[in-house]
């Protein structure tokens, strides 16, 4: 099989179009062509009056060597044209059901039920080794009905929320499937496919950058429970860790205790815990597990209608179905020495109430497969830096966040409304007191106010120069309703928990940080990857193998 890359035809190209394109590409005739399939379709928009659909292809012909040499003696300089690679996973244990026979046999416990949790005990499960998953909020729909009461009756459950519960804080969210890393393996064709199997829509294994929504998510996560446990799995929910029992002279793992008091006996635990269990990385310091704080960003949610957003990235062409709602990312450096980017860019979306704590107020977008709100939202963010804005300290980044976070609440009025700004006022400096033709989507709602009561004064002067910036990259992106929405906290973990190639702890062996808490992703999919590549060096120790990462 052949992958063909960067393959480019119009926007409005007919049914067959691939395949001629396919054999002019090539040089050979259509009856040399036996199969062929999208393995990714894209779209480059920066012509607005010329869109052009870009494709990666895999095809099947006849006397494929001798084409393929053809080609490249014609061609010897063309990378676009080249053997489909082998994108296969493959298990590094196969007799786990054997091993988890063994008398004495103490299962692998993964913590949290995100998704690198729940694609690292789906790993786990299919290699026969039986692991224990353990999350502290609730099952997927139980967990649904308490975070709807608080965007809709100000009523939150600190254990049950956007942030805690099963499928992680991507669950709500805009789904989004696609990441920045390094994939030599493909592992993100295989989480894409796991997903697929799990009732994602097929267009996710060919969208340059697909995404579930968040009512998808929800089926997808129980079937993926459903998998774990009948391949012998075990998922415990409300059953929150408390402790990590450590060998006193070794450090080696050997078990965890639940906030019930329960005992659990283990020398292989994945902490894959998300970027919001504040109190569990508390404990990981107390217990002397090795930390280091770690860069991340703050900042708002910015709403624009869809419909501009979509007429300023594809002109005419705005409202195609194959271009679908428009993205965009941005980014500009400040003079003040600080980056400002677009995050987590929801198109037709809403910005949701994400707090995880009491008294404090977190803002994040959410999305559903359709994208057909009538907002467009994305986080508009300034990095930090840990030694500079906050000490140098693990810890110190949780306790920076949660300051703006209160500061938050209050300026919204101290009942989870969120403040809110219009772009105009914000740019001018004053407080809004209304707001116009765009309608805030935060739900319980927000209170019109000064958001630099809530940010810190270096953010803001960032933000105040970026916006009229990106204003140009994008028309209309500072127009003055736009209406801004804070805080935006969560962006990553503050938080890195260190480890060695072989996965573990670089100080206590037997655990094994993982995914965006940890420090190791950033997102639905990067997150499931490491997931992945975690599951796998656990096995190999389990098995007695030489266990290193593999990326």
């Amino acid at each position: 099989m052949l992958r063909l890359t960067e393959l480019r035809l119009p926007l409005d190209h007919s049914p067959d179009a691939l395949a001629k394109a396919i054999c002019d590409r090539l040089a050979i005739t259509p009856e040399q062509l036996e199969h062929f399939s999208i393995f990714r379709r894209g779209h480059d928009a920066r012509r607005r009056d010329a869109i052009r659909l870009v494709y990666t292809l895999d095809c099947t012909v006849s006397d494929e060597a001798a084409v393929l040499a053809r080609y490249r003696e014609v061609n010897p300089k063309d990378p676009h044209v080249q053997p489909t690679p082998d994108m296969a996973w493959h298990a590094p244990v196969a007799d786990g059901a054997a091993l988890a026979a063994r008398p004495g046999y103490q299962r692998p416990v993964v913590v949290g039920a995100g998704p690198c949790g729940f694609m690292a005990a789906l790993i786990l499960a299919r290699m026969g080794l039986r692991p224990l998953l353990l999350e502290r909020g609730k099952v997927v729909r139980e967990r649904t009905v308490d975070t709807f009461a608080l965007w809709r009756r100000s009523e939150l459950n600190p254990e049950s929320n956007v942030q805690f519960g099963e499928g992680g804080a991507g669950t709500f969210s805009d789904g989004k499937l696609y990441s920045q890393v390094r994939d030599p393996r493909f592992l993100g064709r295989k989480v894409l496919e796991e997903f697929v199997k799990a009732g994602a829509p097929e267009d996710i294994l060919y969208l340059a950058h697909p995404h579930i929504g968040t009512f998808r998510l929800v089926s997808m996560v129980e079937h993926i429970r459903r998998e774990v446990e009948e391949a012998g799995g075990e998922y415990r929910f409300q059953s929150r860790v408390e402790d990590l029992l450590l060998d006193p002279a070794t450090r080696q793992v050997r078990g965890l205790r639940l906030a019930d008091g329960e005992v659990i006996e283990t020398s292989h635990v994945i902490m894959a815990v998300g970027h919001s269990a504040r109190d569990t990385f508390a404990m990981l310091q107390a217990q002397g597990v090795a930390m280091q704080a770690k860069p991340f960003s703050i900042g708002v949610r910015i709403e624009h209608p869809q419909s501009v957003i979509d007429l300023a990235q594809f002109g005419a062409c705005a409202g195609n179905s194959l271009l679908g709602a428009a993205e965009y990312r941005l980014v500009h450096h400040a003079s003040n020495g600080r980056g400002v980017y677009s995050f987590c860019m929801c198109p037709g979306g809403t910005v949701v109430a994400a707090t995880s704590e009491e008294g404090r107020v977190v803002t994040n977008g959410m999305s559903q497969y359709s994208r057909a709100e009538r907002n467009a939202n994305s986080g508009i963010v300034v990095e930090l830096r840990p030694g500079q804005d906050y000490p140098d300290d693990p810890l110190a980044g949780m306790a920076y966040q949660r300051h703006w976070e209160q500061q938050a609440f209050v300026a919204g009025g101290g009942d989870y409304r969120a403040p809110a700004q219009r772009i105009e006022d914000f740019l001018a400096g004053r407080p809004s007191v209304s707001l116009g033709t765009v309608v805030p989507s935060y739900k319980p709602g927000v209170t019109p106010t000064d958001l630099a009561t809530c940010l810190p004064d270096f953010v803001v002067e960032a933000l105040r120069e970026a916006l009229p910036k990106f204003d140009r990259k994008l028309r209309g992106y500072a127009m003055g309703d736009a209406v801004m929405t804070g805080v935006e906290t969560r962006t990553s973990s503050p938080i890195r928990v260190t480890r060695g190639e072989d996965g573990q702890s670089t100080n206590t062996p037997g655990l094994y940080p993982a995914g965006e808490g940890a420090g190791y992703a950033g997102g639905i999919l990067s997150a499931s990857m490491d997931g992945i590549r975690v599951a796998e060096v656990v096995a190999q120790a389990l098995a007695g193998l030489p266990a290193q990462l593999r990326q």
